[in-house]
């Protein structure tokens, strides 16, 4: 199960935006909402990060994410 287009409209002004890094370096960031479809997945199903479907980008990038809105939001 996936976000509705109705369901993104409401959340993506909500996930804090990086500022980009001044030496332009480093790879581009995965999407929003196919990182935020992985992070629920894994609390609708309490499954393991490495249980992860391959259908959602990498766990490690999926749990850096989470971390990172996590901290971002006891700011």
């Amino acid at each position: 199960m996936k976000l509705t287009d109705t369901q993104w409209a409401i959340v993506e002004p909500l996930p804090p935006k990086p500022e980009a890094r001044a030496d332009r370096r480093g790879r581009p960031r995965q999407d929003d909402r196919k990182i935020l479809d992985g992070i629920l997945w894994i609390l609708r199903t309490g499954a393991q990060w490495d249980e992860l479907p391959r259908s959602f980008p990498p766990k490690s990038t999926c749990h850096a994410r989470f971390q990172e809105w996590t901290r971002a939001g006891s700011d």
